[in-house]
This record gives C-alpha cells, sequence and structure tokens, in this order.
C-alpha cells in the first residue's frame, strides 16, 4: 500500500496501526507538507501539491492508496475532489486522535474512513 501523507510525520509505532487496521504492509510513503498561500487560490495550489508526488497515471488509478490528510478542512476538501478526478473514487483517509492523558501530546490512528463506502452508502438514502 501506498500511503500519501499531507499531514504531520507518521511515527513507526502509527505506521504499525495502521498496518494492523489495514492488514496491509505501507510498501511506500509519500510525505508531502501543503504550505499555502491563503490569499491565492487554493485549486491551482492543490495541483501543484499533488505535482510533487511521483506516482504515474495508472499507479492513481490502480495502486492502493491511503490518505493522511492535512487537517485545513478547504485544503482537505479541494485534495479529495481532486484525488477523487484522478483516482476515479474517492480514496480511504486515516483519521488520528490525541492518545487520551499523553503529556506532550501525542497522536494515535482512530480509524480508516472508507470514503467510497461511506459515499455509496449515502446515494442509497437519496
Amino acid at each position: 500500500m501506498i500511503l500519501l501523507n499531507f499531514s504531520h510525520p507518521i511515527t513507526p509505532e502509527q505506521q504499525a496501526q495502521i498496518e494492523a487496521v489495514t492488514g496491509q504492509a505501507v510498501e511506500r510513503t509519500i510525505a508531502v507538507l501543503p504550505q499555502f498561500d491563503e490569499q491565492q487560490p487554493f485549486i491551482p495550489q492543490v495541483r501543484d501539491l499533488l505535482a510533487q508526488v511521483d506516482l504515474a497515471p495508472e499507479e492513481w488509478q490502480s495502486a492502493a492508496i491511503l490518505i493522511a490528510p492535512p487537517s485545513l478542512n478547504f485544503i482537505c476538501a479541494a485534495l479529495l475532489a481532486e484525488l477523487h478526478g484522478r483516482m476515479g473514487y474517492f480514496p480511504p483517509i486515516v483519521r488520528t486522535r490525541p492518545v487520551a492523558g499523553s503529556v506532550p501530546r501525542r497522536y494515535e490512528i482512530a480509524e480508516i474512513l472508507d470514503l467510497q463506502a461511506i459515499r455509496e452508502q449515502a446515494r442509497r438514502t437519496r
């Protein structure tokens, strides 16, 4: 599986949690940190961000890809729309949460959200 990380660095412990939850090994991690200019349009910046990801068009459509999304909601929404266009479906994403009572604050993998499955279930309610 390829992990595209648009968030904080993934620790070895978090990677092990991802592998345990998904039942798949993370074979490759591509980390690209979004540094957006909030005074400029986001869509060109999202496309520039994804241009840093070294994947061929065939890989976008056929590789097992998991996304650690950026935390800023506007960037995340635009990124997911762009990814859907490249991949043909919504990718699964990693949700993290603070470890209860940790000082200093640490994060753990809370769950993997299968966005495509969520979309398909929601279509049944139309």
